[in-house]
Protein backbone atom coordinates (compact mmCIF):
# COMPACT_ATOMS: atom_id res chain seq x y z
CA UNK A 1 0.00 0.00 0.00
CA UNK A 2 1.31 3.45 -0.83
CA UNK A 3 0.97 6.30 1.59
CA UNK A 4 0.62 9.89 0.56
CA UNK A 5 1.12 13.06 2.53
CA UNK A 6 -2.19 14.72 3.23
CA UNK A 7 -2.45 18.31 1.98
CA UNK A 8 -4.38 19.01 5.19
CA UNK A 9 -1.67 17.93 7.61
CA UNK A 10 -0.59 20.78 9.84
CA UNK A 11 2.71 22.11 8.42
CA UNK A 12 5.82 21.76 10.59
CA UNK A 13 6.15 25.54 10.95
CA UNK A 14 2.66 25.81 12.45
CA UNK A 15 3.29 22.81 14.69
CA UNK A 16 6.50 24.44 15.90
CA UNK A 17 4.61 27.65 16.68
CA UNK A 18 1.92 25.77 18.57
CA UNK A 19 4.35 23.66 20.59
CA UNK A 20 6.31 26.77 21.55
CA UNK A 21 3.24 28.56 22.99
CA UNK A 22 3.81 27.27 26.57
CA UNK A 23 7.35 28.70 26.46
CA UNK A 24 6.20 32.23 25.59
CA UNK A 25 5.79 34.88 28.25
CA UNK A 26 2.29 36.12 28.98
CA UNK A 27 3.11 39.45 27.33
CA UNK A 28 4.18 37.57 24.18
CA UNK A 29 0.93 35.57 24.27
CA UNK A 30 -1.06 38.82 24.52
CA UNK A 31 0.87 40.36 21.62
CA UNK A 32 0.36 37.25 19.49
CA UNK A 33 -3.36 37.31 20.33
CA UNK A 34 -3.61 40.94 19.24
CA UNK A 35 -1.82 40.22 15.94
CA UNK A 36 -3.98 37.17 15.18
CA UNK A 37 -7.37 38.47 16.31
CA UNK A 38 -6.96 42.24 15.96
CA UNK A 39 -8.18 42.90 19.49
CA UNK A 40 -7.03 42.66 23.09
CA UNK A 41 -7.29 39.26 24.71
CA UNK A 42 -10.72 38.71 26.30
CA UNK A 43 -9.38 36.88 29.34
CA UNK A 44 -6.18 36.27 31.25
CA UNK A 45 -6.71 32.51 31.30
CA UNK A 46 -3.51 31.32 29.66
CA UNK A 47 -4.82 27.87 28.76
CA UNK A 48 -7.80 29.40 26.93
CA UNK A 49 -5.57 31.88 25.08
CA UNK A 50 -3.10 29.18 24.01
CA UNK A 51 -5.86 26.93 22.70
CA UNK A 52 -7.55 29.70 20.73
CA UNK A 53 -4.21 30.87 19.32
CA UNK A 54 -3.36 27.30 18.26
CA UNK A 55 -6.76 26.99 16.60
CA UNK A 56 -6.34 30.33 14.82
CA UNK A 57 -2.86 29.43 13.53
CA UNK A 58 -4.23 26.20 12.04
CA UNK A 59 -7.27 27.99 10.63
CA UNK A 60 -5.03 30.49 8.83
CA UNK A 61 -2.85 27.72 7.42
CA UNK A 62 -5.78 25.55 6.27
CA UNK A 63 -7.44 28.57 4.66
CA UNK A 64 -4.40 28.78 2.36
CA UNK A 65 -5.07 25.21 1.20
CA UNK A 66 -8.87 25.29 0.89
CA UNK A 67 -10.37 28.72 1.49
CA UNK A 68 -13.94 27.46 1.27
CA UNK A 69 -13.48 24.78 3.95
CA UNK A 70 -13.30 27.23 6.84
CA UNK A 71 -16.21 29.28 5.47
CA UNK A 72 -18.35 26.13 5.02
CA UNK A 73 -17.63 25.03 8.57
CA UNK A 74 -18.46 28.47 9.97
CA UNK A 75 -21.79 28.48 8.09
CA UNK A 76 -22.62 25.01 9.45
CA UNK A 77 -21.77 26.06 12.99
CA UNK A 78 -23.86 29.22 12.65
CA UNK A 79 -26.82 27.24 11.28
CA UNK A 80 -26.65 24.88 14.25
CA UNK A 81 -26.45 27.80 16.66
CA UNK A 82 -29.36 29.60 14.96
CA UNK A 83 -31.62 26.55 14.92
CA UNK A 84 -30.64 25.33 18.36
CA UNK A 85 -30.43 21.78 17.13
CA UNK A 86 -28.04 19.65 15.20
CA UNK A 87 -29.51 18.50 11.90
CA UNK A 88 -28.96 14.92 10.87
CA UNK A 89 -26.07 14.50 8.50
CA UNK A 90 -27.01 14.52 4.87
CA UNK A 91 -27.20 11.07 3.36
CA UNK A 92 -24.59 12.06 0.80
CA UNK A 93 -21.92 13.33 3.17
CA UNK A 94 -18.41 14.32 2.16
CA UNK A 95 -15.34 13.88 4.29
CA UNK A 96 -12.88 16.72 4.62
CA UNK A 97 -10.04 16.27 2.15
CA UNK A 98 -7.03 14.64 3.76
CA UNK A 99 -9.12 12.58 6.19
CA UNK A 100 -7.66 9.11 6.48
CA UNK A 101 -9.99 6.22 7.22
CA UNK A 102 -8.40 3.14 8.74
CA UNK A 103 -10.06 -0.26 8.95
CA UNK A 104 -8.67 -3.58 10.06
CA UNK A 105 -10.18 -6.48 8.16
CA UNK A 106 -9.11 -10.11 8.53
CA UNK A 107 -5.91 -9.13 10.32
CA UNK A 108 -4.78 -6.57 7.74
CA UNK A 109 -5.00 -2.79 8.11
CA UNK A 110 -6.44 -0.78 5.22
CA UNK A 111 -6.21 2.99 4.79
CA UNK A 112 -8.23 5.25 2.51
CA UNK A 113 -7.75 8.99 2.09
CA UNK A 114 -10.46 11.49 1.14
CA UNK A 115 -9.33 13.76 -1.71
CA UNK A 116 -10.02 17.41 -2.48
CA UNK A 117 -12.35 16.39 -5.34
CA UNK A 118 -14.65 14.57 -2.91
CA UNK A 119 -13.41 11.15 -4.00
CA UNK A 120 -11.15 8.64 -2.26
CA UNK A 121 -7.68 7.23 -2.78
CA UNK A 122 -6.84 3.63 -1.92
CA UNK A 123 -3.48 2.03 -2.71
CA UNK A 124 -2.61 4.98 -4.95
CA UNK A 125 -5.74 4.63 -7.09
CA UNK A 126 -8.71 7.03 -7.16
CA UNK A 127 -12.23 5.79 -6.35
CA UNK A 128 -15.56 7.58 -6.47
CA UNK A 129 -17.12 5.68 -3.58
CA UNK A 130 -16.18 3.98 -0.35
CA UNK A 131 -18.44 1.08 -1.28
CA UNK A 132 -16.25 0.22 -4.28
CA UNK A 133 -13.20 0.17 -2.01
CA UNK A 134 -15.01 -1.97 0.57
CA UNK A 135 -15.98 -4.43 -2.16
CA UNK A 136 -12.39 -4.59 -3.40
CA UNK A 137 -11.13 -5.30 0.12
CA UNK A 138 -13.77 -7.88 1.09
CA UNK A 139 -14.81 -9.33 -2.25
CA UNK A 140 -18.47 -8.80 -1.37
CA UNK A 141 -20.89 -5.90 -1.56
CA UNK A 142 -20.68 -3.62 1.48
CA UNK A 143 -21.91 -0.18 2.37
CA UNK A 144 -18.66 1.77 2.33
CA UNK A 145 -19.66 4.14 5.15
CA UNK A 146 -20.69 1.16 7.29
CA UNK A 147 -17.51 -0.80 6.47
CA UNK A 148 -15.30 2.14 7.50
CA UNK A 149 -17.37 2.91 10.60
CA UNK A 150 -18.80 6.24 9.44
CA UNK A 151 -22.35 4.99 9.75
CA UNK A 152 -23.94 2.28 11.82
CA UNK A 153 -26.09 -0.40 10.30
CA UNK A 154 -29.79 0.02 10.77
CA UNK A 155 -31.03 -2.00 13.70
CA UNK A 156 -33.99 -4.12 12.60
CA UNK A 157 -37.12 -3.54 14.60
CA UNK A 158 -38.24 -6.51 16.62
CA UNK A 159 -41.66 -7.62 15.50
CA UNK A 160 -44.49 -7.07 17.93
CA UNK A 161 -45.69 -10.16 19.73
CA UNK A 162 -48.93 -11.44 18.36
CA UNK A 163 -51.77 -12.29 20.62
CA UNK A 164 -53.85 -10.69 23.28
CA UNK A 165 -52.40 -7.93 25.42
CA UNK A 166 -52.46 -8.32 29.12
Amino acid sequence: MTTTQSPYATPPSVLAQITSLPDLSMSDIKALWKSLFGADNPTHNRQFLERRIAFRLQEIEFRKIDRNMVDRNKRRIQAIMDSGQNKKLERDFHLMAGTILTREYQGKEYQVMATVEGHYEYEGRPYRSLSRIAKEITGTAWSGPVFFGLKTTAVPKTPAKKGARK
